[in-house]
């Protein structure tokens, strides 16, 4: 009887170690699907994700780097910080101080603190008697400057994004009255100017994008640190590395 009882409680020891393991099993494997659903990035969030990179990313010729490097916001070159400001703005003519200071808050978030200059800069002319400002005007050549979203990663305050930088080259592109469609050559350069592909622009954009991608490794690349609102409503720049 003794022998029966003290075989009882073996099996009934193995059995709660054996529900234990699986239980370990179970909550690890939760935590796991938990932590790789959080880690995935929707197609929202690429969405997001590219239409405010496109808001920031300059061109070449107007801010001498379309996308600078800097550690933080505030340490970014002034005069790419207020031509971004000045793209992101509807209407340039007639604007008040507090209309580019605003939108410069709107596009770098909190942790930017520059404050535009009460005199006027390169970008905005101030007009004394009005006490207003103007945008001064630029010149864009026949380059598009332009990026691919290359990886995504989460992290706790936003994501990390790089970036595939790329030039599109129109100098070829040609002027027509009639109805049809001109065919011409789109150079794909690095952004040092190197030419790495070539495409008709009849082919369209993705045909542009699919030559990029398969010759990734032929652009340089920027990783992008990005932080989310805490409503996460918004995104912001933080800081721009190699």
């Amino acid at each position: 009887m003794k022998k029966t009882k003290e075989r009882d409680d073996l099996k009934l020891k193995k059995l709660v170690a054996i529900i234990f393991v699986l239980l370990v099993i179970f909550i690890g494997m939760y935590i796991y699907q938990k932590q790789e659903k959080q880690n995935i990035v929707t197609a929202e969030e690429v969405s997001s994700i590219e239409e405010y990179i496109s808001k920031i990313y300059m061109w070449k010729e107007v801010t001498g780097d379309a996308l600078p490097i800097f550690e933080n916001i505030d340490n970014a070159p002034e005069k790419w910080v207020w031509e971004t400001v000045k793209k992101n703005l509807d209407d340039y003519d007639e604007i008040i101080y507090e209309q580019i200071q605003n939108k410069a808050e709107e596009l770098f978030g909190t942790k930017f603190t520059k404050k535009f200059p009460q005199e006027g800069n390169e970008s905005f002319i101030y007009n004394q008697e009005q006490n207003t400002y103007e945008g001064t005007n630029i010149e864009l050549d026949s380059n598009s400057d332009a990026f691919l979203l290359n990886k995504i990663q989460k992290t706790k305050q936003g994501y990390e994004v790089e970036i595939a930088e790329y030039i599109e080259d129109y100098s070829e592109e040609t002027e027509t009255d009639t109805a049809e469609e001109t065919e011409f050559t789109i150079h794909i350069k690095n952004i040092n100017g190197e030419e790495i592909v070539s495409v008709k622009n009849t082919e369209g954009k993705d045909k542009i994008v699919e030559q990029v991608k398969e010759n990734i490794d032929k652009f340089s690349k920027k990783t992008i640190e990005l932080e989310r609102s805490k409503d996460n409503s918004s995104l912001s720049l933080v800081q721009v590395k190699q």
